[in-house]
């Protein structure tokens, strides 16, 4: 609270002392420090302080250990800084092992948010909106909807206050909603540079060149079928079986309206007939796998490689099973066969043009239908919401089979 003598100051303006003048700076910083209470949709603090809350950690384990939720308060813009409100956050595996501590990139923990020790802020892709600027930010306006331009800046919070430099515009939202938003910088462009990077395509033989990969039901996996059923590649893909055949059955039909051509089970690809099925479908390898994708390792990783024709690529970007890529000599000696593994973040940081150019791609493809929505496990983030319900929806993203990507989508306001 304010004392009465700067009430006191500020009502008389002229009048106003020099002392009167640093009690009202003081109790303006102390408001901002301090956490005020939170009602309804309400966010906005006197002063134009905007009430915010992140989930942060300040050490490495399970997120239903380490994360927490913490209040604090961000001030109005200046400068080339933005104010950001969550629309919407995607939990990704990558950001689970990252609060874990076993994913190579990890963000620094740091004090900024007014945090007991040093914290870092998870999340690493989401879609948010502005909702104030600073004088000299050139490229962004109130309503505008951006995303992250580099992993580590921390997604997982109602509002965020970053520099314009930090952000990529969505040029063109119109027909788009904040969860194909949200969720284009990772999975979609990782299934897309994938195969556009890796594998020199004959496309005066569209629909007669495959690719084949495990997964096939990730975000990845299903940004891949529809990338094929667009640019004319066959796409035979490997699924785990699920508890029932009624439920199997339903996924491999789900994916093959997606545009799958052939759709099998991990088991089915380990027993004796997979060879067999595979020459009928490629019409006796007239037609060649050329790219296989692999997210599991293990014995399944290796009976991709096999289905490879000569010359072609295997392309690495995760390890589901934790089992390594065993692969016959042979496959290297007189196959030829490339293998390669893809970082989707560090790739990003190398390439921020060819990277934007990529989502606009995609979003472009979303916009005129020929890219659909992901399945996704919505999780409503509002002021109401405890720490330990928002962290139990995170430590679930590795875990048994899910009805969907979990999505934090924040429906609280700022004014």
């Amino acid at each position: 609270m304010l004392s009465h003598r700067v009430f006191q100051a500020v009502a008389h303006g002229a009048r106003q002392s020099g002392s009167a003048r640093a009690a009202l700076l003081a109790g303006k910083a102390q408001c901002a420090s301090s956490t005020l209470p939170m009602q309804g949709r309400r966010s906005i603090s006197v002063y134009g302080y905007t009430q915010a809350k992140a989930l942060v950690y300040s050490k490495y384990g399970e997120p239903k250990d380490v994360l927490s939720l913490h209040k604090h308060s961000i001030s109005a813009p200046h400068g080339s800084q933005v104010n950001l409100r969550l629309l919407t956050a995607p939990m990704n595996p990558a950001d689970v092992n990252q609060i874990q501590g076993v994913y190579p990139s990890k963000p620094p923990f740091l004090q900024t948010l007014g945090t007991a020790e040093p914290s870092a802020v998870g999340g690493n892709e989401g879609a948010f909106e502005v909702i104030s600027t600073g004088g000299n930010v050139k490229n962004l306006s109130k309503g505008d909807w951006v995303i992250m331009k580099k992993t580590g800046q921390g997604t997982w919070r109602t509002h965020a206050q970053l520099d314009e430099s930090q952000l990529i515009r969505i040029e063109n939202k119109e027909g788009l909603t904040p969860l194909q938003i949200g969720t284009v910088s990772v999975n979609p462009v990782t299934a897309y540079r994938m195969m556009r990077d890796f594998c020199q395509w004959d496309w005066m033989r569209a629909g007669e060149e495959w690719m084949i990969q495990n997964g096939a039901n990730s975000g990845v996996g299903r940004a891949a079928i529809q990338f094929g059923r667009e640019w004319g590649i066959k796409t035979l893909n490997i699924v785990r079986q699920r508890k029932t055949p009624e439920e199997t059955e339903a996924l491999k039909q789900e994916l093959k309206e997606l545009g799958a051509n052939v759709v099998v089970t991990e088991e089915e690809m380990l027993n004796g007939g997979f060879r067999d099925m595979v020459k009928e479908a490629t019409r006796g390898g007239r037609e060649p796998i050329r790219l296989a994708l692999n997210c599991v390792g293990g014995k399944n990783a290796t009976a991709l490689a096999k289905t490879l024709a000569p010359d072609s690529h295997m392309v690495t970007y995760g390890a589901m099973s934790k089992q390594p890529v065993a692969l016959p000599s042979g496959l290297l000696i007189f196959k030829n066969l490339a293998f390669d593994g893809f970082w989707v973040s560090k790739w990003g940081d190398k390439n921020p043009e060819l990277k934007e150019n990529t989502i606009k791609d995609v979003l472009q493809m979303t916009r005129t239908g020929k890219f659909k929505d992901i399945p996704v496990d919505d999780v409503k983030w509002n002021w109401k919401s405890e720490g330990e319900e928002l962290a139990e929806s995170v430590q679930g993203t590795l875990g048994g089979y899910r009805s969907g990507k979990g999505v934090f989508t924040f429906t609280g306001g700022d004014e």
